[in-house]
């Protein structure tokens, strides 16, 4: 998934206006009808808030970021101030994870590091879209450009982490850099692993991101033409303001938290909304999130991204995780009452 370009928070009148076009459904419930809400850590969902909550336009969560402020009882202040607010497009709930990958690297090619990242060429930001991925590795549109960040030992990897949007470079002399989304050459998505699915070659339930790369190992001929099934391909940036124990810049432009930030659709969910999260599956998850992230494959009232963190471990939990559930947005108790009217005691 592609971690883009910066969205504004969604204002309360597009979500009614997008409500009346596509028949969104806004119900309000109660924190007793929440599953695990008692036992959740309110503390670290509250810190996570404050990292973003003043980059928030609007003046309704804006005095209530200021009330965070004043470190106030955690649980006390979400239940006072808010009202968790089910919203519903017709499509079932689904829960993903995301995280950010490790590569091995270097700043200059070598026989071992020979797959460059590349910062974004400016006739990519002038044409969209521009050269698809297949043109862009195989012509001579980026030779004796400049324009190369790091050079990688894995172009799998690689893929993968333009997927992500945003990852860590390992030098071989054990220093970290840090990249971010840095610009794409206008081209929608498109899943390889849906495509391996229509060949029949895996099932639908047996797809995740350590089946594809291991595949795309096996058949290095044929892995490198899947690959290229997919036209998008992303440009970097390095990113030296973030430090290295903090985690990876979210579309608010801030790091995100492992664990208790998702990304979401900003069509419905405002970013830096709190959200609570319902996952089922093997190993459930109800717990207060917020919603600091986005991407081009979370589109949904119901559809979320969990960002599980950084390294190969997060990776392999990462590319587990796909389960059903629900997800409520805590809303400004006025807002949450614009937005269900009915509602209203």
């Amino acid at each position: 998934m592609i971690r883009a370009a910066l969205f504004a928070c969604a204002m309360l009148v597009p979500l009614v206006a997008r409500a009346s076009m596509h028949e969104i459904a806004y119900d309000i419930t109660s924190f007793d009808a929440l599953d695990g809400w008692a036992e959740d850590d309110h503390q670290a969902a509250l810190d996570v808030f404050l990292n973003t909550c003043p980059d928030m336009n609007d003046p309704d969560w804006l005095s209530l970021c200021a009330l965070a402020q004043q470190k106030p009882d955690a649980r006390q202040f979400f239940e006072l101030f808010f009202r968790p607010v089910l919203i519903s497009d017709g499509k079932p709930a689904l829960f993903t994870g995301y995280f950010e990958p490790e590569l091995n690297g270097s700043l200059h090619p070598t026989d071992r590091f020979r797959y460059p990242l590349y910062r974004e060429p400016e006739a990519s930001k002038e044409i969209n879209p521009w050269l698809t991925r297949r043109e862009i590795e195989t012509g001579p549109y980026m030779q004796d450009r400049g324009l190369e960040i790091a050079w990688v030992d894995d172009p799998v990897e690689l893929f993968f982490l333009q997927i992500q949007g945003s990852g860590r470079i390992r030098l071989p002399n054990g220093r970290m850099i840090r990249v971010g989304y840095g610009g794409a050459n206008g081209h929608s998505y498109r899943s390889i692993g849906a495509e391996l699915v229509r060949r029949g070659v895996y099932s639908r339930h047996q797809v995740s991101a350590e089946v594809i790369k291991n595949w795309v190992r096996r058949n290095p001929e044929e892995g490198r033409e899947l690959l290229f099934h997919n036209p998008s391909y992303v440009f970097f940036r390095r990113i030296d303001s973030v430090p290295a124990e903090l985690g990876p810049l979210g579309a608010m432009n801030r790091s995100v938290t492992t664990g208790r930030t998702v990304a979401v659709d900003p069509a419905f969910v405002p970013l830096g909304a709190p959200v609570w999260i319902e996952k089922k599956g093997a190993e459930a998850m109800h717990r207060l999130m917020i919603a600091q992230d986005t991407g081009s494959a979370i589109k949904g009232a119901q559809r979320a991204d969990i960002f599980i963190g950084t390294g190969d471990e997060a990776g392999r939990e990462a590319g587990q995780l796909k389960d059903p559930g629900r997800m409520l947005v805590l809303m400004p108790i006025q807002r949450a009452y614009a937005l269900a009217p009915d509602a209203l005691p």
